[in-house]
């Protein structure tokens, strides 16, 4: 028969009427036709249960007992969902990450998938099995313990699976009916998209997009893996929700296809940095040690007087997540500390956001920038910092404007035209 994986997130399964909805979801789909693997996340607001549980238990605790601790959640979930099933007369088992296996390595609290060997799951399909119901988030290490995998761990788990079992399609029920062109909370314009390339969300879910998780979408990219989008609270068919697809799926994209944003951006600057080759890998390279995620880059002229600093100088700009500035600000005054780096001072601006334009359509198309810095321009929007790639660019703005610069460039761009 043909197979699907369904998975269903924290807020899809957050009590037992949601869980006999689910499960209702998952009857109609094999009663159709399809043997199922359902991928299941803990109950809403349980796995941040179980953590509080461990760090008040022990501040410095033994990673390995977390993930025993924490991974529970999901198994739960996946046995009320099979009883769930069953109750419902469709044959369904639960299936633990050691029973499945689900091979991981051993980092953990952050694994990442070794392989996923079908044997067991396939042959209980063949005796008759119509639904195996996975926890998802865990997996097993090659010491045999519990290990989790992290942020976004069970959208991958139903990634993973779909890719090992060759599944027609990988739907993610989640509390949005599919991937819109901006939030639209910020603009009623917003549009849901029916169909979006693996590449523009992958860009989108980088750009803070929440509606997938960029691990799950790199690895659906990776082995092809249809992904489609869906609410868990509306009746839904073949066509609901967004279809995250292969290019070669759509027939024409726009240029832009979604405009993204980011709150929670500062922007740091380290003034009078001399100009010599090797200084970018002795700023960057501390900060990667300390764990500082920095994204845009800019390197300009100082604003310093050239005949206080002799010889070459520069500034060096770049943005971070508002929580890392503390680590970033430690990594830099340790590393002119130490005499790797020298520098005059160094400008913190919290107040700021990232707001990017995505889509394939800008490979074959000119003038995208400059319709964007328009559209921000004829509002008074000013911009800090600028990043291009191939289908994407992002400037940073002053956080008060964001939402304007949102709207501005959804309209510039006509996303609420199909």
């Amino acid at each position: 028969m043909p197979l699907l994986v369904m998975k269903f997130g924290g807020t899809s399964v957050a009590d037992l009427e949601r869980i006999k909805n689910a499960a209702q979801k998952v009857k109609r789909e094999v009663e159709r036709g399809y043997d199922v693997i359902v991928i299941v996340s803990a109950m809403s607001g349980k796995t941040n249960e179980l953590v509080g549980w461990v760090e008040a238990t022990s501040p410095l605790f033994d990673a390995r007992e977390y993930d025993a601790v924490v991974a529970s959640g999901e198994n739960v979930t996946a046995g009320l969902m099979a009883l769930t099933l069953q109750e419902m007369d469709v044959p369904a088992r639960s299936w633990q990450g050691w029973q499945v296996p689900i091979n991981t390595t051993a980092q953990h609290s952050s694994a990442r998938f070794v392989d996923i060997p079908r044997k067991n799951i396939d042959t209980k399909f063949a005796e008759g099995m119509r639904v195996a119901v996975v926890a998802g988030f865990q997996g097993l290490s090659p010491e045999g313990r519990i290990t989790t995998l992290g942020r976004g761990g069970s959208d991958t788990t139903a990634v993973a699976f779909a890719a090992a079992f060759d599944a027609e399609r990988c739907d993610i029920y989640t509390d949005v009916d599919g991937v819109y062109t901006t939030d639209p909370r910020i603009t009623s314009k917003a549009r849901k998209l029916d169909k979006i390339a693996f590449e523009e969300m992958l860009e989108l879910a980088s750009l803070g997009a929440k509606v997938l998780q960029t691990r799950s979408v790199e690895l659906a990219m990776r082995y092809k893996v249809r992904l489609r989008v869906l609410s868990s609270f509306e009746d839904t068919d073949e066509k609901s929700g967004t279809l995250v697809c292969d290019e070669d799926e759509i027939m024409e994209s726009k240029v832009v296809n979604g405009v993204a944003y980011s709150r929670e951006e500062a922007k740091i600057t380290l003034v009078t940095v001399e100009d010599k080759p090797g200084i970018s890998a002795a700023i960057f390279a501390p900060l990667a040690e300390a764990g500082v995620n920095v994204d845009m880059i800019v390197q300009n002229i100082s604003e310093k007087d050239y005949d206080d600093h002799p010889g070459n100088v520069t500034d060096m700009t770049f943005s971070c997540p508002v929580n890392q500035v503390a680590r970033a600000k430690k990594a830099m005054e340790e590393a002119k500390a130490a005499g790797q780096i020298a520098y005059d001072d160094l400008v913190v601006d919290t107040e700021v956001a990232k707001v990017s334009v995505v889509g394939i359509g800008m490979r074959s198309h000119a003038g995208v920038a400059a319709h964007m810095f328009k559209a921000l321009a004829d509002e008074n929007i000013n911009i800090k910092v600028i990043s291009t790639s191939e289908i994407k660019i992002s400037v940073l703005i002053d956080r008060k404007y964001m939402e304007l610069a949102v709207q501005a460039l959804h309209d510039a761009f006509e996303l609420e035209q199909a």
